[in-house]
């Protein structure tokens, strides 16, 4: 299995931003857990909310189908009643298998101003393939509480967008987070110009694999690597 890591860049066509995104899938491996950078096909269209969540219904028909042979990460806009919500959505064998929407807004974005936060319970390990997986949403991997949710987890994934004046923050934050969960972490950050890019995978060793220039940056999953650090390294997490 591998790990997929997209670093896109989001326009104002949102049409266009799927239709990039499925190109994306469509030349990733089969048998592959593929991450998308947070709101891919949207961004933050605070001025175009109602036009932008328009997308969103279109893209889980598209991605349900598209799931057959691989694993698709991404968040899209989300409306309960009159409300935004910023929600990771799990496709998984043409089915949606998990949501969890953002528990944690960014201020400094105004987010809580156009968004309303996601319950703290659905941040959780959930099972793609035997695999214990664990999400937060960009901001959220700044909040001890939160990484304490993920205790066990084999890989978390992480979608960002991320901007470049703190892009030390995102690469420093990420490797801590494998080495301190001995796991796999993908993060996949927007491409565009303001943003950090930063995206790839890191192994349970620290390991990095990253690249700002590519839009897809995969790695083999070993699972072996897991067990390998957590019993060279036992803090309560070895799987034998």
């Amino acid at each position: 299995m591998n790990l997929i890591s997209l670093q896109l860049k989001t326009t104002s066509n949102y049409e266009a931003n799927l239709s990039d995104l499925i190109d994306k899938i469509n030349n990733s491996v089969q048998n592959s857990i593929i991450l998308a950078p947070e709101l891919a096909l949207t961004g933050y269209a605070y001025d175009d909310m109602e036009n932008a969540f328009s997308i969103t219904e279109k893209a889980i028909e598209k991605l349900i189908h598209l799931s057959s042979n691989k694993t698709i990460a991404i968040t899209l806009l989300e409306k309960q009643d009159s409300s935004f919500l910023n929600t990771m959505y799990v496709f998984h064998n043409n089915m949606i298998i998990h949501k969890q929407s953002k528990h944690k807004l960014f201020l400094l974005g105004d987010e809580h101003k156009y968004f309303i936060p996601g319950k703290n319970d659905d941040i959780k390990l959930i099972s793609i393939n035997g695999l214990k997986v664990g999400i937060l949403i960009c901001f959220e991997i700044r909040f001890i509480e939160l990484l304490f949710k993920l205790k066990g987890a084999d890989i978390i994934l992480i979608p960002a967008m991320w901007g470049k004046n703190r892009k030390d923050h995102l690469n420093a934050l990420t490797k801590a987070l494998a080495i301190t969960h001995q796991c796999y972490v993908v993060v996949s950050d927007s491409a565009n110009d303001d943003m950090a890019k930063s995206s790839g995978i890191i192994t349970p060793f620290g390991e990095e694999f990253r690249d700002d220039s590519k839009e897809i940056i995969s790695l083999e999953f070993e699972l072996e690597q897991i067990n390998k650090m957590r019993r060279y390294i036992n803090i309560g997490l070895a799987n034998g």
